[in-house]
């Protein structure tokens, strides 16, 4: 037990507590824990969670602790704080699931994939028969137009049709995952993902295919978020409301076993910011704002006119819309609609169907591979064609993607001039969504990320980085923007992965393009979105998932962390141990040892990534070889290829990444990012598992999740979760993941690299986009809100409802009792019915 020296109750129990956490006999009450007791967020979130399970104290987040960063400050203001609503009721514990339901479940999904497949082989077999009977070049395009055209409309069609046929008009209900009615959800909603509209995000074509599915849509609203809503039905959106990228209005949430749908109302005139969550019985009225990085917890409204930010949203001033509107008609949105169809149809579709058999047809004649009369799967030659072929359309692909990255940019980007308000649907739009869409292609940051070589590919595709003090880890692997030509950063600043820069701003009917800066000697963490006119200047931390300030005075020399941000120490002793290895001598032979270690992960994953598409070739003309490209027989052989393609893809990368690990677990580490074993975890990060996507929401998930490493039990209901370092990971039986929350046993922060286990108990529920941190432990049955954020260390006790960001328990106010849920969905409901009676949806 510690020692201290009068103060209040409070004040001593709380040294008590902190002295045992530091394992001292003595804390002086003024002490700054930071500066003086040499602590860190870690070690300051288990002092959070020991005081949380004491009765005689009152509850202490770590934004407490960052604002008062001594015990008598901290005891003060605890003192002085208002009674507050008292906790939420604890969260119903899920019962045990059934395993023979997960098992049928599954077998049925994986019929209707087969079944997918099936028709998806035959369609590409008659296609190809049909183009390989025309004459001459002319013919050929025309042939592929008529047959692409005909495949596009078909995948966009067959969802709407699927959906109106098992569903009907969605009505806010709730299921069990692993049913009949989930297995019917889950066939809309896998439609629906695999559906080519989502290219057509930011354009009049993808709010009249939503309509199509039955949502409620008012005239000139633009949507440029790719995340398409399951549940349209439920979805209504008033005239003129703009919805940024990154946002999810999914009007449905998984919780403790069970789908839940529900509305989503947006009046007119409203504006959604980047990476938001709109959770199911959420509302926003005419002419009200959410801003970036914020989330309206279920039942939250905005009234009309009024603006929020923050998660939960609470009230701003802050304007999001920060230009004029300009002259945008209903014929311009129809015609750039029109324009672009015609460009995928005429342009696009003929490229991918006929150029490709064209190619193959002027190539030298590969008889082993083409014709089924000399194909022989036993013979020297089959493989070695199938070996050079892959290998050429590999190179060539590399070559042409990295020309077209870096050039055609280039000749779109002087047609938008920065600061200057263009009206939407025009050519300068066209322009800068065609510059944004080749700019971020995935392949080459992921290829380049976490190394020196990012810079050079950035600066290629038009970064302004200043003069860069070079780091080995400038920028991770996912890094995006609006437009590249107009991103500053600022020497010997650092970027971990997910950063979004903002430098497009948008209303109804009106865009501009604006310089985004990001300050030197910086330091900023994972999913920030980072918009032009971001208030922080040099040397600023920026905590992941964090908003970053639009008001108040620029910040420098701080931590931000939050949303609504706060401030918190630039960095600590602990992140600034191994400072000795960033300069001199030292720093130079590390770096260049590391560069080296890259170059030779690069290269491994160029092998790896080709290796992959050799044997997907392979298995490709394997089907050719065995029945030719006639009949039903043949479709039915490239289906299978199709299904058995997605099996090698598992097995392979699940492999790979247990070789690079030599199959064994991760162990929690803290060591310098010039340490050559944060080398060895960046190679491991480069192992692609965008597969995994296909699996979502099926029993496959937990078995792949299983097979990678992680420590997980029955029955979890995986909608889309993203887990980092799989063997420090632990998911306890019949847990709930929602999409796009991600579980992430480590941190970056400058040069320094930590890890820890993360546990989540029995019964878990994680909400959508939500991200729970290292060395975190989530008792049985406890709920995490939608995009909240749960800092390292944290302990969440059993059958608790935790939720913002940083997240805390939540309060009683802040969640709907359960016997007025059907109440909360009815009266938004009929708000959103109101609206169209009175012409908010028009």
């Amino acid at each position: 037990m510690g020692k201290h020296v009068g103060g209040t109750p409070v004040e001593q129990i709380l040294t008590e507590v902190l002295a045992g956490v530091l394992k001292t006999d003595r804390v002086p009450p003024d002490s700054h824990f930071f500066d003086d007791l040499g602590a860190n967020s870690l070690v300051m979130a288990h002092f959070c969670a020991r005081v949380r399970k004491r009765d005689d104290l009152p509850s202490v987040s770590m934004k407490d602790v960052y604002g008062s960063p001594t015990i008598r400050s901290l005891a003060a203001a605890l003192g002085d704080t208002p009674a507050e609503a008292p906790l939420a009721p604890p969260a119903k514990a899920p019962p045990p699931g059934s395993t023979s339901r997960y098992v049928l479940c599954g077998a049925a999904q994986a019929l209707l994939f087969a079944g997918y497949c099936f028709l998806a082989g035959l369609v590409t077999v008659q296609g190809y028969q049909w183009i390989n009977a025309g004459s001459g070049i002319a013919d050929i395009y025309l042939r592929s137009v008529v047959f692409g055209g005909a495949a596009f409309a078909g995948m966009c069609v067959l969802p709407v049709i699927v959906k109106w046929v098992l569903v009907g008009r969605w009505k806010a209900t709730d299921f069990p995952v692993w049913g009949l009615a989930y297995l019917r959800f889950w066939t809309v909603r896998s439609l629906l993902n695999a559906n080519p509209m989502r290219l057509f995000t930011g354009n009049p074509l993808y709010v009249l295919y939503l309509r199509a599915l039955g949502a409620r849509i008012g005239r000139g609203v633009t949507i440029l978020s790719p995340a398409l809503p399951v549940c349209t039905d439920l979805l209504t959106v008033g005239a003129g409301t703009v919805i940024r990228k990154d946002s999810y209005f999914l009007c449905y949430r998984a919780v403790a076993g069970r789908v839940q749908t529900g509305p989503v109302t947006l009046g007119r005139d409203v504006y959604v910011g980047e990476k938001t969550v709109l959770d199911i019985g959420t509302s926003m009225g005419d002419g009200s704002q959410l801003g970036h990085s914020s989330t309206l917890f279920e039942g939250q409204t905005v009234p009309a006119g009024l603006r929020r930010h923050g998660s939960p949203a609470e009230p701003t001033d802050v304007d999001y819309v920060r230009l004029p509107e300009a002259p945008c008609s209903a014929t311009r949105r129809a015609v750039y609609g029109l324009a672009s169809l015609l460009q995928l149809l005429l342009v696009y579709v003929p490229l991918a169907v006929g150029g490709g058999y064209l190619l193959l047809d002027l190539a030298p004649r590969l008889e082993a591979l083409f014709d089924p009369d000399v194909a022989d799967m036993t013979s020297v030659r089959f493989y070695a064609e199938a070996l050079g072929l892959s290998l050429a359309l590999f190179v060539a692909t590399i070559v042409v993607g990295a020309m077209t990255v870096t050039l055609v940019p280039r000749l779109l980007n002087p047609v938008i001039r920065p600061d200057r308000v263009y009206p939407l649907y025009g050519p300068h739009y066209g322009a800068h969504r065609a510059v944004t869409r080749l700019t971020n292609l995935k392949f080459f940051k992921w290829l380049c990320g976490d190394s020196s070589y990012i810079v050079h590919y950035l600066r290629a595709i038009g970064y302004d980085l200043s003069h860069v003090e070079q780091t080995g880890s400038n920028f991770g692997t996912e890094v995006r923007h609006e437009n590249p030509y107009l991103v500053s950063v600022g020497s010997g600043t650092m970027v971990a992965d997910g950063l979004s820069v903002l430098n497009a701003d948008y209303s109804a009917t009106s865009f501009r393009l604006s310089r985004a800066s990001i300050g030197a000697h910086s330091f900023l963490g994972n999913h920030i979105a980072y918009p032009a006119g971001g208030r922080t200047g040099e040397n600023v931390l920026l905590a992941t998932k964090v908003m970053v300030p639009l008001d108040g005075e620029v910040r420098e020399n701080v931590g931000l962390l939050g949303s609504p941000s706060f401030e918190i120490p630039r960095s600590v002793e602990r992140d600034s141990s191994f400072d000795q290895l960033r300069e001199g001598d030292e720093f130079r032979r590390r770096l260049a040892a590391k560069n080296r270690y890259n170059l030779r992960s690069m290269g491994l994953f160029l092998f790896v990534r080709w290796l992959h598409s050799f044997l997907l070739t392979v298995l490709g003309f394997a089907a050719f070889a065995v029945h030719g490209t006639h009949g039903v027989a043949a479709g039915a052989l490239v289906g299978a290829s199709l299904m058995l393609g997605l099996v090698l893809t598992a097995g392979y990368y699940v492999l790979v990444e247990r070789l690079i690990t030599r199959f064994r677990r991760l162990v929690p580490r803290l060591v310098s990012i010039y340490d050559p074993h944060f080398w060895w975890q960046e190679r491991l990060w480069k192992v692609p598992a965008d597969f995994l996507v296909v699996f979502n929401g099926t029993p496959f998930k937990g078995l792949l999740w299983r097979l990678m490493g992680v420590r997980i039990g029955r029955r979890v209901f995986d909608d889309g979760a993203a887990i980092t370092e799989r063997t420090l990971t632990t998911i306890g039986d019949d847990c709930t993941l929602g999409a796009h929350s991600k579980i992430q046993a480590h941190s970056q922060e400058d040069g320094t690299y930590k890890s820890d286990h993360i546990v989540l108990g029995r019964g878990v529920t994680l909400g959508v986009g939500a991200l729970v941190h290292y060395g975190v432990s989530m008792g049985d049955g406890s709920q995490l809100a939608p995009d909240s954020f749960l800092m390292k260390g944290e302990y969440v006790p059993c059958l608790t409802r935790w939720g913002g960001n940083p997240a805390v328990a939540l309060r009683g106010d802040q969640i709907p009792p359960a016997e007025q849920t059907s109440l909360l969905t009815h009266s938004a409901r009929s708000a959103h019915t109101a609206q169209i009676s009175t012409g908010a949806v028009r």
